[in-house]
């Protein structure tokens, strides 16, 4: 057999078999890898590109190394489940860099991490000043987990108490110029109001959309393949039923600030009443 013809036929045997304890691996092999998962996964691409040059090795014994080394992190995983200290054996342990707010000398020389190590770290979290900062932990995986002193943390509705409307998650309803027939019909939407929402967009038909997705609250966008073809920006305005939601999220809201027991009554009942129209009309709207 020539040659060139052996090393295709161990070259795309040594692939198959990787790709298979890739898959057998599990994503965390594509992840940010741990110190033991780093070992493997050169190991194993070493025997691999071995095996597919090395005439001098057998393919049969290539494959067994594979396997051998591609079962090693699944039961290593298996006893690190079934015991801790194991685990920490394997993976290590996680290590804090700043407590309450002050930088850990001896940690950081224990971890061999430079003081230009740590700041990239930090910004790579968007944090630039070390004050900023009430506890940082370094990761088994070399990633900074960073808690942000409570005056520097992002204000949210919660912390405002605020009620705020729940967004899901938005959905594709025409992929590559074709409709996605089963998102659609999910959704209780219908191919004529599609089709009329597109239009509105600058396209023709559906053959003109690239893409085209919905959110929660009923607006669309839409992505033509003709670049070139300038859209109409008219300005997303909440649908009726957001509208709605929201005033009743305003009864709920307001009904325990009022001042008298009957007054309460009555906007829960009010609410409610809104409840049942919200769920009414809905239907309707799409």
């Amino acid at each position: 057999m020539p040659e060139f013809l052996l090393i295709l036929i161990r070259s795309i045997g040594a692939f198959l078999i990787l790709l298979l304890m890739a898959r057998i691996m599990g994503k965390k092999q594509l992840s940010q890898l741990t110190f033991f998962d780093y070992c493997v996964g050169i190991t194993i691409g070493s025997i691999a590109a071995t095996m597919s040059v090395d005439q001098n090795v057998k393919i049969s014994n290539g494959f067994v190394s594979l396997i051998i080394w591609g079962l090693f992190p699944l039961v290593l995983a298996y006893l690190g489940m079934k015991n801790r200290k194991f685990l920490h054996l394997t993976d290590g342990r996680p290590a804090i860099i700043i407590k309450n707010g002050q930088v850990l000398e001896e940690s950081m020389k224990k971890n061999q991490l430079a003081i230009d190590e740590l700041m990239m770290l930090l910004r790579e979290k968007s944090v630039f000043k070390v004050d900023d900062v009430e506890m940082a932990i370094l990761e088994t995986n070399g990633e900074l987990s960073i808690l942000l002193k409570t005056e520097q943390q992002p204000v949210t509705p919660k912390l405002l108490r605020l009620k705020v409307e729940p967004e899901k998650a938005p959905t594709l309803l025409i992929a590559d110029g074709t409709v996605l027939e089963q998102n659609l019909a999910m959704l209780g939407y219908s191919s004529k109001w599609l089709l009329s929402e597109i239009k509105k967009q600058g396209a023709s038909q559906i053959k003109d959309v690239f893409l085209a997705q919905v959110d929660s609250n009923g607006n669309l966008y839409v992505d033509l393949y003709n670049d070139n073809m300038v859209q109409p920006q008219a300005e997303q305005q909440p649908s009726l039923a957001a509208q709605l939601k929201q005033l009743q999220a305003d009864l709920e809201k307001f009904a325990p600030k009022t001042g008298g027991k009957q007054t309460k009554q009555v906007n829960n009942e009010q609410a409610k009443k809104l409840q049942k129209t919200i769920e009414d009309i809905i239907p309707y709207l799409k």
